[in-house]
């Protein structure tokens, strides 16, 4: 008896590994609100649960500013990136490190306000967590924040 429910918990290890913990995904819009809030399905990597989640709000912001958003929805439109200059990062380099910092600026235009269960994912393997979050990004906030600090021209000025 004993002897088969070691077996048992020795198979129980072999399953197979959570495979969102290996792969990358790009952040997807899930839905928008009437206040130009987008929001955004983000993954996080990083040591523990708590630091992902971080990770997570920092990469929605990024890709809001950066990349652009898919969306996952037809009845919102795909975001263009807020900022298009060729090597903006490294020229905005400076800035753009402190605006991400632990505390940094990007928290005023971000929030995890749906915190319904399941609206979160996690695993976590032997180097790292993963958490896909859904976060919810200010972006008409954040385009007058990059006006107002010169990063953007304002609307009409090319």
């Amino acid at each position: 008896m004993l002897a088969a429910a070691v077996v048992a918990v020795l198979l129980a290890g072999c399953g197979a590994k959570r495979s969102q913990a290996y792969y990358d995904f790009k952040s997807k819009i899930i839905g928008t609100e009437l206040d130009g809030s987008y929001t955004i399905r983000a993954w996080g990597r990083a040591r523990n649960a708590a630091d992902a989640a971080i990770q997570a709000r920092k990469t929605a912001v990024y890709d809001v500013i950066f990349n652009g958003v898919e969306s996952s929805v037809s009845s919102v439109q795909s975001l263009r990136p807020l900022l298009f200059e060729v090597n903006a990062k490294q020229k905005y380099e400076d800035y753009f490190n402190a605006f991400f910092a632990d505390r940094g600026a990007y928290e005023q235009y971000c929030s995890q306000k749906e915190t319904r269960l399941g609206s979160n994912r996690y695993a976590r393997t032997d180097a790292q967590s993963v958490v896909e979050a859904t976060v919810c990004v200010y972006r008409s906030e954040l385009r007058k924040r990059l006006q107002a600090d010169g990063i953007i021209q304002p609307d009409g000025q090319w």
